[in-house]
């Protein structure tokens, strides 16, 4: 099917192969009056005539990020914890795997699990953070 409106030198928009994007291509040849061969005006590159993909609907629902699944725990977990039972934070300190402690920059936390010999990872309400100890 023939399109009288195209003519070789014009732009139209395509997918550019190279640049994987819809973007201004300059038509460079016609095969039965449809675009064959384009450049893409970003790249330069000649291709074969790709026509331009849909946008993706919007509002698709998306994945928790690791950082709101830690939250959404954490507030599951924060009517149980009782900030009197909490220990101080040291580095020298023995940890044990759900004990409470208090750190001074980021506040109330419950040790998730003993990671190695010197080292603890814990809740908080920030997000997990991995500490030192002994």
């Amino acid at each position: 099917m023939q399109n009288p409106s195209l003519s070789i030198g014009e732009q139209i928009q395509a997918r550019c192969t190279k640049c994987r994007k819809n973007l201004e291509h300059i038509l460079v040849s016609l095969a039965e009056g449809e675009p064959d061969q384009v450049q893409c005006t970003v790249c330069s590159r000649q291709h074969s005539f790709r026509p331009p993909t849909k946008p993706k609907k919007a509002g698709a629902k998306r994945a928790l990020s690791i950082r709101e699944v830690e939250r959404q725990e954490w507030q599951a977990l924060r009517p149980g914890m009782d900030n009197a039972k909490a220990n101080e934070y040291s580095m020298t300190g023995i940890y044990k795997e759900k004990s409470l402690i208090e750190h001074p920059v980021f506040g109330l936390g419950l040790v998730q699990r003993v990671v190695g010999t010197q080292k603890i990872e814990v809740l908080f309400e920030e997000g997990r953070k991995t500490l030192r100890c002994r």
